[in-house]
């Protein structure tokens, strides 16, 4: 994936295309949008609202319709579109490239591919793809982890703890995603989680150096990518703050517009910080459907209130008489 969007000659190696014709810009032209084009309407000379940037990809019905042309008929419709400076064409089904169309990519310098894929499998194989590299992303500095099926973000200052929670969570059978560096995607409304390519796997602890954990506990210990499901903030405990001791507080951590439940966890000497993000990641499990202890708690508590006060308030009036 580059910065911009995802090379053609990038496109090819990972669909496995063959190359009918390699366009000047084969090696530079970028997909940059997620959408895909098949350009029926356009074979019709109808090229309002037409978007040059979008892959272009020719099916079975536009094969036909092509077909049933006459050859200066095709080789005009192949030169209006080549005259846009699209970042390729695709022919699907592995069909038959008409003479016309590979004559007119080579004069006006286009690149045309072709596929065995069907033209549905194709499109939808590509737009899930650039859906995935194409999507919003930040770089964020914390510990992903996928805690009983829940990716679990951990937060923090430098030194507080993270990465030695993580490597208390692998040895208790959870999987690391990233450490140090998250990379984070938008995919739809959700968040996607991955660890840079340089550091994947590696886990640094002070006073010990970097270990590599699927080395170390094996393929078990470790996922390629994860949805973030939570965010679990580390802060050195400070004794002037209030901390919420019910956890009535839903509090939220935005992040390229998604918002997540966030759980700030104070540390100090003696605090069991693997458990408690253990606790907060079942905790927030539940809540997601639909149960929250604290407000439970709070229920019952009030109900046995109202009651003793109303047993206090008949016992009074009884005494009264």
């Amino acid at each position: 994936m580059q910065e911009h969007g995802l090379k053609i000659s990038e496109l090819v190696t990972l669909f496995n295309l063959e190359v009918l014709n390699r366009g000047s810009d084969y090696d530079t032209a970028l997909l940059t949008i997620t959408d895909v084009n098949r350009p029926g309407l356009q074979f019709h000379s109808f090229y309002d609202y037409f978007d040059p940037r979008r892959l272009q990809v020719l099916g079975k019905a536009e094969i036909t319709y092509l077909k049933g042309l006459t050859t200066e008929q095709r080789r005009k419709c192949f030169d209006d579109l080549f005259l846009y400076d699209i970042p390729a064409l695709v022919i699907s089904r592995g069909l038959d490239c008409f003479p016309e169309g590979l004559e007119s990519a080579r004069v006006h310098e286009r690149t045309l591919l072709r596929t065995e894929e069907t033209t549905v499998e194709f499109t939808s194989h590509t737009i899930e793809y650039l859906n995935r590299v194409l999507a919003p992303c930040v770089t964020r500095h914390g510990v992903l982890l996928d805690i009983s099926g829940e990716g679990v973000m951990i937060t923090g200052d430098s030194g507080i703890g993270k990465s030695e929670s993580a490597i208390e969570l692998i040895m208790r059978g959870h999987r690391l995603v990233a450490d140090d560096a998250v990379e984070i995607r938008r995919i739809s409304n959700q968040l996607i989680g991955t660890a840079p390519e340089v550091i994947r796997h590696y886990i640094e602890l002070r006073g010990i150096g970097v270990i590599d954990v699927r080395q170390l506990f094996g393929m078990g210990a470790i996922m390629e990518e994860s949805q973030i499901d939570l965010v679990v903030k580390l802060e050195q405990w400070d004794e002037t703050k209030f901390y919420d001791r019910l956890g009535l507080g839903e509090e939220k951590y935005t992040m390229l517009d998604v918002s997540l439940p966030i759980v700030t966890i104070p540390v100090r000497p003696g605090r069991n910080l693997a458990g408690i993000v253990e606790i907060a990641t079942m905790k927030n499990r539940q809540m997601k459907y639909g149960y929250n202890a604290a407000r439970d708690f709070v229920t019952q508590f009030d109900s046995k209130v109202d009651a003793m006060l109303k047993k206090k308030s008949t016992t009074g009036e009884a005494e009264n008489r």
